[in-house]
C-alpha cells in the first residue's frame, strides 16, 4: 500500500506547476521506487496538466493580466524576453525541447502566446517532456545506483514507504 501511494505522490508532484517531472524522478529512486515507472507516473501526471494548461489558455492569460495590473509589475521579464529569444531563433520545437528546464507549464503558456497554435503546442510540449523524462530516468537508474551504492537516506526513505 505505501508503494502504491508514492506513486500517487510522484502523479501529483510531477501534475503540480513548478514541481517538474525531471525533478521528481531523481527523488522517487532515491526513495526506492523504480525509476522507469516513476518516470511514466510523472511524465503522464506532468503532461496532463500542461495539456490542461493548453486548452484552457485564453482564461489563464486573462487571470495572468489581471494579477500582473493588480500587482504592478512590468508586461516583460526576463523569463519572457529569454523566451522571445529562443523563440525567433530556434522556433517553437526549440522553446519546447528547452521549456522542462526552466518550467514545463509557463513554457506551454510562452508558446502559446508566441506561436498561437494549440495543437503544434501539444505535441512539441509533449515531444519535449517524454525526452526529458526518459532521460532523466535512464540517467537516475545508472547515476544514483553508481553515486550512492546502499545510502542510508535512500534506506530511510525506502523504509518509510514500506511501513505507509
Amino acid at each position: 500500500m505505501g508503494y502504491l501511494i508514492a506513486y500517487i505522490v510522484v502523479f501529483l508532484l510531477a501534475a503540480t506547476p513548478f514541481f517538474e517531472a525531471i525533478a521528481i524522478i531523481p527523488i522517487g529512486g532515491v526513495a526506492g521506487l523504480n525509476v522507469f515507472l516513476t518516470g511514466f507516473i510523472a511524465l503522464l501526471g506532468n503532461i496532463i496538466t500542461v495539456l490542461l494548461v493548453i486548452v484552457f489558455i485564453e482564461s489563464i492569460q486573462a487571470w495572468r493580466e489581471k494579477r500582473r495590473i493588480k500587482k504592478g509589475k512590468p508586461e516583460k521579464t526576463k523569463k519572457s524576453e529569454r523566451a522571445q529569444r529562443v523563440f525567433t531563433k530556434y522556433g517553437l520545437p526549440g522553446l519546447c525541447l528547452i521549456g522542462p528546464t526552466v518550467g514545463s507549464h509557463l513554457t506551454a503558456l510562452i508558446a502559446m502566446s508566441l506561436s498561437g497554435s494549440k495543437v503544434r503546442t501539444a505535441i512539441w510540449m509533449s515531444i519535449s517532456l517524454t525526452l526529458w523524462c526518459a532521460g532523466m530516468a535512464v540517467f537516475t537508474h545508472l547515476g544514483f545506483e553508481y553515486l550512492l551504492g546502499d545510502a542510508e537516506l535512500s534506506n530511510t526513505l525506502r523504509d518509510f514507504i514500506e511501513n505507509y
